[in-house]
C-alpha cells in the first residue's frame, strides 16, 4: 500500500499557520506524507521544522501592513474611516484572493494529495478535494460556521434577542457571498466544474454535511454545543511541542530574576496607525499599576523606553515565557489566547476586532481574565485598573491554573489524527 499523502491549506498571522504545522507534524509523525501550503514569509520555519512547504504568494499579508490595512485593524479610529478603508482594501484584495485559490491547485497538483485539511480562509480547497474526489476537512481556530442556538457566532457581540445567536451565523455565510465570482471562475476555468450557487457553497460545495468541521480549540475552553450535528467536532488545540532549547537574551533572563514576576504584554501581529500613543499608554499603564512589565513589540513597531521596570523584547516562545508571568495583556487572537490559557495566569485581553472581542469576552467567562479592555477605549487608566485586577484576583489565579491543568491532560493533535483516519476508513 502506498504512504498516504495529505496536504493542508493555511494562510493569515502566525496564529494561523502554527495549529496547522502542528497538525503537518502530527500527521508526519503517524507516517503521512504531508504538505504545508501557506504564505511564503513562513517557508523556513515550516521546513525548518521538518514539514515540506509549498510557498503562496505574500502579497495579501502585504495589505495588512499597508495604511489602509492599519486602519482596519486600528479599533481606535473612526468606524466611518474604518468601513472606507476597508472598502478599498476589498477592491485591492479580489485578484489576491484568486491568486490564493491558484497557489493552493498548484500546490495540490505537486502533492497529490489522498485528503485536504483547509483553514477557512482557503476558498479554494474545498472545491479541489471535490474535483480531485479525495475527503476535505474544515479546520476552525474559532467557533464561526456551526450554527447554534447557545452562542453567537464569534466575532459578533452577545445579544439577548430570541433566535439571534442562530441568526449570526446566517449572516457569517453570507459574508462569503464575496468570494462566489471568484471561485466560480476558479471552478470553470481551472477544474471544469459547474458554478456553486449559494455563498453557503463556497466552504462546503456538496453541502454542510459533505465535510467534516474539526475545532482545534480546547473542549475545557468550549463546550461542544449539544445542538451541534454529528459532523462537528472539538479536538483540543493543536499545539507545537515545546522548544526546551529556548536560551533568552541576557537582558531578558537578568530581568527575569530581579524582582517579581512581572507583567507581558503584546498585541502580536496587530498594526498601529500610531505606535507611539500605543506605547505610552502601556508603559503609563505598567506604571500606574505598579508592576513590572515587558513589552513584546510584535508588528506594532511599538517604540519603547526600557527601564529598570520595563524591559522590551523580541520574539520569544510564549510557552516559555508565560508561564514566568504574573500576568498577560494581549489582543486576543486564537492562538495568543490558547497560550495564555495553557500558562495558567490570568489575562487581560485587549481585541482590536474579528473574533478577538469573543476570546475576551470567553475569558472573563471562565474567570481567567480581568476586565477586557477594547482597543478603541484602551486608556491608561482603564488597562492599569485590569492589570491590578489580573495580578492581585487570588479567584482568577485559581481559576487560570486549574484551566491550565485541565488542558494539560488533553491532546489536540491526537485527537484530530483519530478523527481523520476514522473518516478515511469509512
Amino acid at each position: 500500500m502506498s504512504q498516504l499523502r495529505g496536504l493542508l491549506c493555511t494562510y493569515g498571522t502566525r496564529g494561523d499557520v502554527e495549529p496547522f504545522l502542528a497538525l503537518a507534524q502530527g500527521l508526519k509523525a503517524a507516517g503521512v506524507d504531508v504538505t504545508l501550503a501557506t504564505s511564503e514569509r513562513y517557508k523556513d520555519w515550516v521546513e525548518g521544522a521538518g514539514i515540506a512547504c509549498f510557498p503562496m504568494s505574500d502579497a495579501p499579508l502585504a495589505l495588512i501592513d499597508s495604511p489602509d490595512g492599519k486602519m482596519m485593524l486600528e479599533g481606535a479610529v473612526n468606524v466611518f474611516k474604518r468601513m472606507a478603508a476597508g472598502m478599498r482594501l476589498a477592491k485591492k484584495s479580489a485578484p489576491l484572493t484568486e491568486q490564493m485559490i491558484t497557489d493552493s491547485w498548484n500546490a495540490a497538483q505537486t502533492c497529490s494529495p489522498d485528503f485536504i485539511v483547509f483553514h477557512s480562509k482557503q476558498f479554494g480547497a474545498p472545491h479541489i478535494a471535490e474535483k480531485l474526489g479525495i475527503p476535505a476537512f474544515l479546520a476552525l481556530l474559532q467557533p464561526m460556521i456551526v450554527p447554534t442556538a447557545e452562542f453567537p457566532a464569534m466575532g459578533l457581540p452577545a445579544l439577548p434577542l430570541p433566535g439571534y445567536n442562530r441568526l449570526t451565523y446566517t449572516l457569517v455565510s453570507k459574508g462569503f457571498a464575496a468570494q462566489r465570482k471568484s471561485v466560480n471562475r476558479f471552478r470553470e476555468n481551472s477544474l471544469g466544474l459547474p458554478p456553486i450557487h449559494s455563498s453557503g457553497q463556497v466552504l462546503f460545495p456538496q453541502g454542510r454535511g459533505s465535510i467534516p468541521i474539526l475545532h482545534a480549540i480546547s473542549p475545557s475552553v468550549l463546550k461542544r454545543p449539544d445542538d451541534w450535528p454529528d459532523h462537528a467536532h472539538i479536538t483540543g488545540y493543536w499545539s507545537l511541542k515545546k522548544d526546551t532549547g529556548f536560551t533568552p537574551p541576557e537582558a531578558l533572563a537578568r530581568f527575569l530574576e530581579v524582582g517579581a514576576p512581572p507583567v507581558f504584554v503584546g498585541f502580536g501581529s496587530m498594526t498601529s496607525s500610531d505606535p507611539d500613543r500605543l506605547a505610552t499608554i502601556v508603559t503609563s499603564a505598567l506604571k500606574q499599576a505598579g508592576v513590572r512589565g515587558i513589552i513584546g513589540s510584535g508588528w506594532a513597531d511599538l517604540k519603547i523606553e526600557t527601564s529598570d521596570d520595563v524591559l522590551a523584547i523580541g520574539p520569544a516562545p510564549y510557552d516559555w515565557l508565560f508561564p514566568k508571568m504574573s500576568a498577560v495583556v494581549h489582543h486576543g487572537g486564537a492562538g495568543t489566547t490558547a497560550e495564555g490559557f495553557r500558562a495558567g495566569v490570568p489575562c487581560v485581553i485587549c481585541p482590536f476586532f474579528g473574533d478577538q472581542p469573543g476570546w475576551a469576552r470567553l475569558s472573563e467567562g471562565l474567570g481567567v481574565g480581568a476586565k477586557p479592555v477594547p482597543r478603541k477605549k484602551l486608556t491608561a487608566d482603564r488597562l492599569a485598573a485590569s492589570m491590578k485586577d489580573a495580578v492581585s484576583n487570588p479567584e482568577l489565579r485559581a481559576n487560570a491554573a486549574k484551566l491550565a491543568e485541565d488542558m494539560s491532560r488533553e491532546d489536540g493533535v491526537a485527537a484530530a489524527l483519530d478523527l481523520i483516519f476514522h473518516h478515511l476508513r469509512h
